[in-house]
């Protein structure tokens, strides 16, 4: 099982990639589309701000060209390769993939960019403690 301290757990929960205790997401299901993009400005444990500068997840864009790519593939080859569907049934299953699975792709990839910038450090909490008490 997936445990704290490591970078897929907070890219598989969306959890914050500092302390892992909370969800960075006003809403955690990404299947609610008005509220895909709403994350809270800071992590209420540790402090942690997410958007790190102004257009900060523009680069998360890049990251979901490749998941998009990466669940494509899987739906190829499980349609062609293990059900033997023919090349268009192949298709129009990549392009329902995608369509279905676009708000888990987005949140994914915002989840694999902020992770990229920030580590897990499970003194987070005792040094935000320290701060606001101060």
């Amino acid at each position: 099982m997936l445990k704290k301290g490591n970078k897929l757990y907070s890219i598989l929960t969306g959890t914050c990639p500092k302390c892992q205790n909370e969800s960075m997401y006003v809403d955690k299901n990404p299947f609610h589309l008005t509220k895909i993009f709403k994350m809270h400005e800071r992590c209420a444990h540790c402090g942690t701000k997410y958007k790190i500068e102004p257009s900060f997840f523009y680069g998360a864009m890049y990251v979901s060209y490749g998941v998009g790519i990466a669940f494509a593939v899987a739906a190829f080859v499980i349609t062609f390769l293990f059900m033997g569907t023919g090349l268009k049934t192949s298709f129009f299953a990549i392009m329902g993939t995608l369509v279905v699975f676009m708000p888990l792709i987005m949140r994914l990839s915002r989840n694999i960019w902020i992770n990229m910038f920030i580590s897990y450090d499970p003194s987070a909490i005792v040094n935000h403690d320290k701060k606001t008490t101060s």
